[in-house]
């Protein structure tokens, strides 16, 4: 067996499949090593504006998300499928070299909260583009056995941007590392292009596959058509749900880790360190269950396992929390949640995707992934803040979180054994 075929079966690709899985691979890799040079000067500019005020950040993410996506929703309605992400990609790295020359001219209170949010709009947009990418190039089955591997790319970034960032910091600053970060976002066109190629020849669009959309063509549709796509289907209501409880889940142990690292890493440059230190952490432990666990699960039992099967630990989590509130035991939530979601629920979710028509892996799972998941943010934000001005300290917002991490767990079980026998019933036209 050549050393290509050991590795296709590693990593459980079909003959033809190893260049475009790589290539998935790579694509995510630079988009992810980008993001997390940046994100520990994100997490920091959070601390900095106080946090007491992150509700406001995540609200203002929110409001830039109900701005952007039909903005883009637009453009993908008039330029071809095949081309939508060199607009996408094109529009954010400009955005990045406007950063890095503000970034030159020093720091500040209110550059830093416009980071913030700007990056939390960056982040979720341009991941959520790439998953449409890849629900577009593969089919059901392919997604089911490589969406997994695709998704470790994802990690190796997250493992080399901290590290690429720590080196890089002292001699480039800041700036420089935006830099960076746009011409990493320039490098994954050069995948996008091969994959779309790839597709008409042995993914969704090759001969033989089930009847799919041309990528010649736009996404018809007006800049709302997301919404209606949503408000009309059941499943896609139930996603959008699915979306809005990991949110909540996330956004309560996110709140508790910038309370409990202002008050036990006061420095700033400490600070960047834990960030940086706990996100290595995450991404490891992500690559190493990508590679080794979750394709393996999803092509065994489907996306049910890996919808469910992580909300229930973070539920038992949340109350390990309210029994013991330290540092050292939101660390192990919070690393066991974000691994948990890298590794299991993206993938799992995107597969949810996969057999359905243009419209819906672009116009509503986008605005699933953005304005609904900042939505959840937001809602979840005010809650916590809410609950904190009780007075109850972390054992009320605890219990709460596991409440909703429960019920995570419950509609992950219930859209991941649906999915398989009715991939599209619902999934209506624009």
């Amino acid at each position: 067996m050549s050393p290509s075929q050991r590795l296709a079966s590693a990593i459980n690709a079909r003959p033809g499949e190893l260049a475009a899985a790589l290539c998935g691979f790579a694509l995510f890799f630079c988009l992810f090593a980008g993001y997390f040079m940046l994100r520990p000067i994100r997490e920091a500019m959070g601390i900095l504006g106080g946090v007491e005020n992150l509700q406001w950040l995540f609200s203002a993410t929110f409001l830039a998300m109900l701005v952007t996506v039909p903005l883009f929703a637009w453009v993908n309605s008039r330029v071809p499928r095949r081309r939508y992400l060199d607009w996408v990609y094109g529009f954010f790295a400009l955005n990045l070299v406007g950063f890095a020359a503000l970034f030159q001219a020093g720091e500040s209170v209110w550059g830093g909260r416009v980071f913030y949010v700007w990056i939390s709009v960056y982040n979720l947009f341009v991941v959520s583009v790439a998953w449409s990418l890849m629900a577009d190039v593969f089919d059901t089955l392919q997604a089911r056995r490589l969406f997994p591997f695709i998704a470790a790319g994802a990690s190796c970034g997250g493992l080399a941007g901290p590290a690429l960032g720590a080196l890089l910091v002292a001699p480039l600053g800041q700036g420089g590392l935006t830099l960076l970060a746009a011409g990493l976002l320039a490098v994954t066109l050069l995948a996008k292009h091969y994959l779309m190629a790839w597709r008409e020849t042995r993914g969704a669009g090759r001969p033989g596959a089930p009847p799919s959309e041309s990528p010649a063509r736009p996404v018809l549709g007006n800049p709302f058509s997301g919404i209606l796509l949503v408000l009309r289907s059941p499943y896609l209501l139930a996603v959008g749900a699915f979306v809005i409880l990991l949110a909540t889940a996330s956004t309560f142990l996110y709140f508790e880790q910038a309370r409990l690292v202002a008050a036990s890493f006061p420095e700033r440059a400490a600070q960047i360190r834990v960030f940086s230190l706990l996100d290595f952490a995450v991404q490891a432990l992500s690559l190493a269950a990508q590679l080794f666990i979750a394709g393996r699960l999803a092509e065994r039992h489907g996306p049910r396992v890996l919808l469910a099967g992580v909300p229930a630990l973070v539920c038992l989590g949340f109350l390990a929390l309210a029994l013991a509130p330290t540092f050292t035991v939101l660390a192990v939530v919070m690393v066991l949640r974000r691994v948990g979601e890298y590794a299991f629920v993206r993938p799992g979710r995107e597969m949810l995707f996969a057999p359905l028509d243009a419209h819906s892996k672009y116009k509503a799972k986008n605005f699933i992934d953005t304005v609904v998941y900042r939505a959840g943010d937001a809602l979840s934000a005010w809650a916590k803040a809410l609950l904190d001005g009780l007075g109850a300290g972390v054992l009320l917002a605890a219990l709460a979180g596991a409440g909703c991490a429960a019920l995570w767990g419950a509609l992950g079980w219930y859209l991941g054994g649906r999915q398989p026998t009715r991939p599209a019933a619902d999934a209506p036209q624009a």
